[in-house]
């Protein structure tokens, strides 16, 4: 691939999202956690991801960093402002580089091919939105998600996710996704593993947890991330991947969306928008991560 696709750092100002705009708001409802395995499912059942994650990161020994390095990203692309969000794309973009290898089906595999690149960065998006629409409130109408799409292709360029790789449209981008969960996305032992996770998931990296307020909220957490995940999968996907929906669970994630939508007046407002807040717990790892390497971060205030 070559680094063209790179936007300089004088385009960044005009690729990240506008401070309060729509994507600032969606993202930063803490009540998307509940989507967030949605969006890993999605990305690791393509089989180039998938293989990538199996091979080069320790997604089965510490799940909670795969999750927490993304919010990473995320967080430092929308809320950190154009020249921290330029970093952090070269530096995801470089590591990305050297992730290759064979897939279980003998094919060559690298990260940045340009198909399976791209899906990773519109999985985010789905994710997004779906999770909004079950578990936020209020609902986002159908100019705000368009305006939402056309922002987040604005900040896939700051990774080298090109024009023309991902559709223009919120309804273009609908119909590219029903293809590649019909056409791509395979039972891959990586989703294995974050089904594995999911069951049986293991103590957050929250700091002073106690281990017994752990082991009482562990059944019922990995209960609601369960239904949340599967229940967002589209049914073909589910039945890929031998996974049962039932009336009764179906029940379950009605019953958890509402509660989630009704939470919003009680919601501190640092749950209500934590990108600012997360920055500000997370600045010193990111700072130090492989994925963010010498970013020193502090939340802009464009």
């Amino acid at each position: 691939m070559r680094e063209a696709v790179m936007p300089s750092r004088e385009e960044a100002p005009a690729l990240v999202p506008p401070r309060g705009g729509v994507t600032w708001r969606i993202n930063g409802d803490s009540r998307l956690f509940a989507a967030s395995g949605y969006a890993l499912l999605l990305q690791v059942a393509h089989p180039t991801v998938g293989a990538g994650v199996s091979e080069h990161s320790n997604f089965r020994e510490d799940p909670w960093g795969r999750l927490l390095r993304t919010l990473d990203y995320t967080t430092t692309m929308v809320y950190g402002g154009p020249d921290l969000a330029w970093e952090m794309g070269h530096s995801v973009r470089e590591m990305h580089k050297r992730i290759k290898g064979t897939r279980p089906d003998g094919r060559a595999y690298h990260a940045l091919e340009p198909r399976a690149y791209a899906w990773v960065h519109a999985t985010l998006a789905e994710a997004m939105v779906s999770g909004h629409r079950r578990f936020c409130s209020p609902q986002l109408s159908a100019i705000e998600i368009e305006r939402f799409w056309a922002e987040w292709l604005r900040l896939g360029r700051l990774v080298g996710v090109r024009e023309g790789d991902l559709p223009e449209s919120w309804a273009g981008q609908c119909d590219y996704f029903e293809r590649m969960v019909h056409e791509e996305l395979e039972d891959t032992p990586a989703a294995r593993d974050v089904l594995e996770a999911l069951a049986s998931p293991a103590a957050p990296p929250v700091p002073l947890l106690p281990k017994g307020i752990w082991r009482l909220a562990r059944v019922p957490a990995a209960r609601a991330s369960a239904i949340a995940t599967i229940g967002l999968m589209p049914a073909v996907l589910r039945q890929r991947l031998g996974l049962g929906w039932s009336r009764l669970q179906e029940g379950q994630l009605r019953a958890l969306g509402a509660a989630s939508r009704t939470a919003r007046p009680v919601m501190p407002p640092a749950l209500r928008s934590f990108g600012p807040s997360y920055l500000r717990w997370r600045g010193r790892s990111i700072g130090r991560g492989s994925d963010a390497s010498g970013l020193a971060v502090s939340v802009s205030n464009r």
